[in-house]
């Protein structure tokens, strides 16, 4: 009798024992076949949920029924969501339904305009870069502006953390943040003692970041230089500002390696050699080194630069013309010797 009941608690261990570890393994058991993102959007119904989610799960069947026992496709929010080796379908629907997404990360650089940078974010959003282009465009004209290429003084160079349902309110609210946070009280003293407006500013700064290649320890001597030119009512003379009017006339499909005397002739607003002053706007997104380099720009008597054949992405300044035409006569030397045109 004590054998039968042995072998009876024995069945009942192993009954149990076999429907607890499918019960562990369904809901708890790792099911991802491999790490990954997983993008959900607005509007997915359970089936695309599942067809997302399948290409990173062992049992899409186990991940289904879990889905629908704990009622996700009624409780889910779009996202990018990170599937973890290890991870279960109890995690992994409990991580969709509170919305537990990963950020992405978006490398902003010195786009020519907003919508070359829109371009590239737009890639790491749910939305396509038109529906981006015109929710910008929304912003910038209730902020009194034409269009979204208006806004390109509240963008700063530098990387930043997105997720990829933002929406171009919660985008631009972000750097428009950034931007009411580094015009503090000392920055806009400056402002009003350089004597410039905020778009001058910022012009001034996207040459002077141009010129510069993004190098910080020349950017104040670069600034000090462009300003004794502006207020000498001399030409800024910048490469930089012809290879940007070029650029704006094509679309930027025309790379410039070499500005040649033909490219200085190029009619527009932004050509400063066409035209003295500072340019209506910025040639480029800048970096806050440049905007803080045209506010304590370097007291110098420099109005000639040209670039160092000795010392790559950087300069030779001088107040001298002789001495200039010198400078640019061992560059131009440089250049035909690369066959750089």
């Amino acid at each position: 009798m004590k054998k039968i009941i042995l072998i009876i608690v024995l069945l009942i261990i192993a009954v149990a024992g076999f429907f607890g570890l499918r019960f562990y393994n369904k809901y708890y058991g790792n099911n991802v076949e491999k790490d990954g993102y997983v993008l959900i959007p607005h509007g997915a119904n359970l089936a695309q949920i599942v067809d997302s989610v399948q290409p990173y799960v062992k049992n899409k069947e186990l991940f289904e029924a879990v889905a629908k026992d704990k009622n996700l496709d009624k409780y889910f929010k779009p996202g990018r969501y990170h599937f973890q080796s290890g991870t279960g379908n109890t995690s992994l629907v409990n991580m969709i339904k509170a919305g537990n997404q990963t950020a992405n990360t978006f490398r902003i650089g010195d786009f020519g305009d907003v919508y070359q940078m829109i371009g590239k974010v737009a890639k790491k959003t749910e939305l396509d870069s038109l529906k981006f282009v015109n929710g910008l465009n929304t912003i910038a004209r209730e902020k009194g502006y034409t269009n979204a290429e208006d806004l390109k003084k509240y963008f700063f160079i530098d990387t930043y953390n997105f997720f990829w349902t933002v929406t171009p309110k919660e985008f631009f609210k972000k750097f428009e943040d950034q931007y009411s946070s580094f015009w503090n009280e000392e920055r806009k003293q400056k402002e009003q003692q350089s004597g410039l407006n905020r778009e001058q500013i910022y012009a001034l700064a996207s040459i002077v970041y141009k010129e510069s290649g993004g190098k910080k320890d020349e950017m104040r001597t670069i600034a000090g230089l462009y300003l004794n030119r502006y207020k000498k009512g001399m030409k800024l003379q910048s490469d930089p500002t012809v290879i940007y009017a070029i650029n704006k006339q094509t679309n930027f499909s025309q790379p410039i390696k070499r500005v040649l005397y033909k490219h200085l002739t190029t009619p527009s607003p932004y050509n400063t050699y066409a035209n003295a002053g500072i340019p209506p706007g910025p040639i480029c997104i800048v970096d806050k080194n440049s905007v803080d380099a045209v506010l304590d720009a370097e007291n110098n008597n420099y109005i000639f630069m040209c670039a160092d054949p000795a010392r790559l992405g950087y300069h030779k300044f001088t107040d001298n013309a002789a001495e200039h035409a010198i400078n640019a006569k061992a560059y131009q030397d440089w250049l035909n010797s690369k066959n750089i045109k």
